[in-house]
């Protein structure tokens, strides 16, 4: 599996909906600036799908000259919180992102009741006292139409009378709700006759106890924008068959300069999940640590994995806008990832699985300082460090094979490697325990070496990273991976669900990795590439004491060889 074109050397691409936008500037449509809004509910915490939607509001808004509103859709007292809303803040902020208005819903409930009541006097709503089930059944299928219920032809007085006790917390829930009064043989069946207000004896996090009937989503959403100034409403593309009654509210609402809704694709990310719903099992049931784990595409646990904002930027901006829904390869968000992280973070050795090599003919005792470079040379930037070496060393686990095949340039009995930075060494002796595994590995080295490289030109094909055994701080790492093990969670045998397609080694833990001494005073939250190894973050646990680092992505797509080696 080849990578995808980087970002950066791609030619920048108008969507469908900028060209709309652009359309919009030079025609004048609106009589004023392009204006878009992020309308999250803040009932969790904001997942990729989202990023790729703020990151085309607040994009557009940018890139013509206009607003980009945050609009909370919070019309639901039962699943809605102040942390919520807080935690959605903290999201986009960190994405680079600043809104020109903050707006709630909720401040709107007064106006969406006026406008109810209009609707009620134009003989274009009603209160229906049926039940659920019964209206449900009352609007007919996809082949047959509604047929009224028996509160349809109620007068214009009797439905004001009966919304205004609505108001007042007169009736339970489930008593009564409005409905507007449209066509119950609509082709569309959203159109016929849809529910407008429903009753909700229940605390708001924001209104308290003084309201007790919600507007639904379809009422709200679009008057919302209508009220806010909105030109263009962008929504992914399940609420396509929306469009009808978001045109027919703002249109019967009086407004004559109305917002227009444009439907795009949503993110559908291999190996994830982005349903709120299941998001939301996930943390409660108890499969990840909460909202931030690191293994969860929410913005808070990307974070914390130590993804960085232009990453998801560059991704958001590599796949685009489409039309279609399409399942987007969860490589090309690592590729993004890993080519972000590749010019900006420095790199470190720390071994993972550590097997110690006693240089045997170096002199005890001694400590040198060896220098090691911070940045490749294809990276703009600079800078070197020193990392102490002497008589015991770490090497990983992985660099030795006692008998090695073909094509293994790493370290094995009577074979010369060069160690990172350092002298080029040979194993002479494999020390084993009682069980018969190898513990040690005596070696010599080289002095005439330092360089990495011999006098005498001889070649030598494999380096390998390694610690100073009685310098190297010891830390917990944290190798995060795909949280599912297969690109459509969803797609799994009849009778089980999408839990049964998680990945049992989505989190491996080592206890007592070696790194380089000279991290340990970093702050938490600095990046690293660890060499031949992957790139790490220190998580917000570190301390000085006990390091502990987060994978955020290895070095190359490990998983699509998995995939060739599968079908060979």
């Amino acid at each position: 599996m080849s990578e995808p074109t980087s970002p950066e050397s791609a030619t920048p691409r108008r969507d469908f909906i900028r060209e709309m936008v652009a359309d919009d500037v030079a025609t004048g449509r609106f009589g004023r600036a392009p204006a878009t809004r992020f309308p999250p509910e803040p009932n969790g915490f904001l997942h990729m799908g989202h990023a790729k939607s703020i990151c085309l509001n607040f994009g557009i808004a940018a890139e013509f000259g206009g607003k980009c509103n945050l609009r909370f859709d919070d019309t639901n007292p039962f699943t809605e919180d102040v942390k919520y809303v807080d935690a959605i803040k903290r999201d986009i902020r960190w994405l680079g992102f600043e809104w020109d208005g903050e707006y709630y819903a909720s401040d709107y409930f007064e106006k969406l009741y006026e406008v109810a009541e209009s609707l009620v006097r134009k003989g274009k709503a009603y209160v229906d006292s049926q039940s659920e089930e019964a209206i449900r059944a009352g609007r007919g299928t996809v082949t047959t139409a509604g047929v009224a219920g028996p509160d349809r032809g109620r007068s214009v007085e009797e439905n004001l009378d009966l919304l205004r006790r609505m108001r007042a917390g007169e009736f339970p829930d489930g008593a009564h709700v409005l409905r507007a009064k449209i066509d119950l043989a609509h082709p569309n069946m959203i159109m016929r006759d849809p529910l407008l207000l429903r009753i909700r004896h229940a605390h708001h996090y924001r209104r308290g106890n003084d309201w007790c009937i919600y507007p639904l989503y379809d009422f709200a959403h679009g008057l919302s924008d209508a009220i806010e100034g909105i030109t263009r409403s962008l929504c992914t593309l399940e609420f396509k068959d929306n469009r009808d009654i978001y045109e027919w509210l703002v249109a019967e609402a009086g407004y004559t300069d109305p917002p227009t809704q444009i439907e795009f694709a949503r993110l559908e990310l291999d190996y994830t999940v982005l349903s709120k719903r299941k998001l939301l099992r996930l943390v409660n049931d108890g499969h990840v640590s909460g909202w931030d784990d690191p293994r969860m595409p929410t913005i808070a646990g990307m974070r914390r994995r130590g993804v960085r904002p232009e990453a998801i930027r560059s991704f958001a901006e590599t796949i685009g806008v489409a039309r279609k829904d399409a399942r987007v390869e969860i490589a090309a968000f690592e590729y993004a990832v890993r080519n972000d992280l590749n010019m900006e973070v420095p790199r470190v050795l720390c071994v993972l699985n550590p097997l110690k090599v006693v240089l045997t003919n170096y002199p005890e005792g001694q400590v040198e300082e060896l220098t090691a470079q911070n940045y490749p040379h294809d990276v703009p930037k600079t800078g070197t460090r020193t990392v102490p070496f002497s008589r015991e060393l770490y090497v990983d686990r992985d660099d030795f094979m006692e008998e090695p095949p073909k094509k293994f340039y790493r370290l094995a009995p009577g074979r010369e490697v060069r160690l990172r930075f350092g002298y080029l060494i040979t194993c002479t002796e494999v020390i084993k325990d009682a069980a018969g595994e190898v513990v040690e590995l005596r070696c010599t080295y080289d002095p005439e070496t330092r360089s990495g490289n011999a006098p005498d030109g001889r070649k030598v094909q494999g380096t390998i990273h390694w610690v100073s055994a009685a310098h190297a701080k010891s830390c917990e790492v944290r190798l995060y991976d795909r949280l599912f093990s297969q690109p459509d969670p969803d797609d799994v045998p009849e009778g089980q669900d999408f839990l049964s397609a998680l990945n049992p080694h989505s989190l491996v833990v080592i206890p007592d990795a070696r790194i380089e001494p000279g991290v340990a005073m970093d702050p938490v939250g600095t990046r690293y590439q660890f060499e031949r190894t992957g790139y790490f973050m220190s998580d917000e646990e570190s301390t000085s004491e006990k390091l502990v680092f987060n994978r955020i992505v290895g070095l190359r797509d490990s998983w699509a060889k998995e995939v060739v080696k599968g079908q060979k």
